[in-house]
């Protein structure tokens, strides 16, 4: 079977049961997330060596923590709000149409495209199958080029749990290809470059498209906040999956003079996490292109004159495990790679400023991000960086 027809099977099993029995019971509806969250259960370990060995090195603990269990605690919020989701609600009725009633009626889209990116191979392909199937949607999900093991994996355990008409995996898929199909709704996680192919496929069918990008998140500490608080709770973040996250902290903005404290307070704390570069708990960048790039962009800082401190003891880089230590850049220009595209690894850079005005407008003179992260215990602080900018998410700490 071709990859096209291995889409087109499924695609069109889900399409003929989604017009034949559009309004899947709640009662189906739970099943269904209990079919995928005993899936989960039952193959933790195989999942996270598959990912082990998908990633070159990354812990069962990371696995299980940034993938596994947020699944499942997604698949039992669900469970418990599907009927409250899918109450029927009133609404308002004009004078034109005194006597009348108005109700909203929560109503399945039908059958849902879900195109997955690399970093978080599980997740993000069945987080956004949760919402789904809890709405009585079906699902047909494409997994990132690059994880095809693992998505013959899931695709066996999906096949081994799920009637294709709810839940199938499609391997070595086109991102194009699949964009093209007509669904109902499409999710997409990725790269802006990539959702660009994606919204421009889809758009022929008139489908209508989730995106989450990726971008530079900038996160600022207050004058007012304490520097080891601030690189405690920041560092954990930025060099989980080795940096690899679409939300991570991408650069730092700190007071001008405290520098050098939250540099001092970062090398204590992660060293005490890892105890070098080869620490078997420090995940391995995913693959050669990234790992190649991420040296250069590191390489380019050090050129161009900013400091560059490795946050670990002993080497930048293990060549045979593909791993970058966790570093931070002082004081980087805007020519650097590294200020000028999304990370997505293991380096931070850090910014000095003498007013948080100075702050705002660097962030408002670049593009939206998708993540601002505030630290601060000042309302008025707070207040005035989440009123002055605009990006995909704010946290506060």
């Amino acid at each position: 079977m071709t990859p096209s027809e291995r889409l087109q099977a499924p695609y069109q099993t889900q399409y003929k049961a989604s017009r034949q029995h559009a309004y899947p019971s709640i009662q189906e509806r739970k099943d269904n997330l209990e079919k995928l969250a005993q899936l989960l259960e039952n193959n933790k370990e195989r999942i996270c060596a598959a990912i082990y060995k998908y990633y070159g090195g990354r812990s069962a603990n990371e696995t299980m923590l940034l993938e596994l269990t947020p699944l499942l605690g997604s698949v039992t919020y669900a469970k418990k709000r599907i009927s409250k989701w899918s109450k029927p609600r009133s609404r308002h009725v004009g004078l034109t149409f005194k006597g009348a009633s108005n109700k909203l009626i929560p109503q399945p889209k039908g059958v849902i495209g879900v195109v997955t990116p690399w970093n978080y191979p599980l997740f993000l392909a069945l987080s956004p199958c949760i919402s789904a199937l809890a709405a009585g949607n079906r699902c047909i999900v494409k997994m990132a080029a690059n994880s095809q093991n693992l998505c013959r994996l899931i695709d066996e355990l999906v096949s081994a749990s799920f009637d294709e008409a709810v839940l199938a995996v499609i391997p070595a898929t086109s991102a194009r290809e699949f964009s093209s199909m007509p669904w109902d709704h499409m999710v997409f996680t990725g790269s802006a470059a990539t959702g660009k192919i994606v919204m421009e496929a889809a758009s022929k069918n008139l489908t209508p498209v989730t995106l989450e990008l990726g971008g530079k998140s900038p996160t600022i500490v207050a004058p007012d906040y304490d520097m080891r608080t601030a690189a405690e709770r920041m560092t954990f973040p930025k060099f989980l999956n080795a940096g690899q996250t679409c939300v991570a902290p991408d650069y730092l903005f700190v007071p001008e003079g405290k520098v050098e404290e939250f540099v001092k307070h970062a090398k204590n704390i992660v060293g005490s996490r890892y105890d070098s570069v080869n620490n078997q708990d420090l995940t391995s960048i995913i693959d050669e292109a990234a790992f190649t790039r991420l040296k250069a962009t590191l390489a380019d800082a050090k050129e161009k004159g900013a400091e560059v401190v490795n946050l670990l003891q002993g080497d930048d880089v293990n060549e045979a495990g593909q791993k970058i230590a966790p570093h931070v850049i002082v004081n980087p220009s805007d020519d650097m790679i590294v200020m000028q595209d999304e990370i997505f690894g293991p380096l931070l850079p850090i910014k000095t400023y003498k007013s948080l005005d100075e702050v705002v407008e660097f962030i408002n003179e670049r593009d939206r991000p998708l993540a601002l992260y505030i630290f601060s215990n000042n309302k008025k602080t707070q207040n005035d960086l989440f009123y002055k900018t605009l990006s995909g998410g704010v946290c506060i700490n």
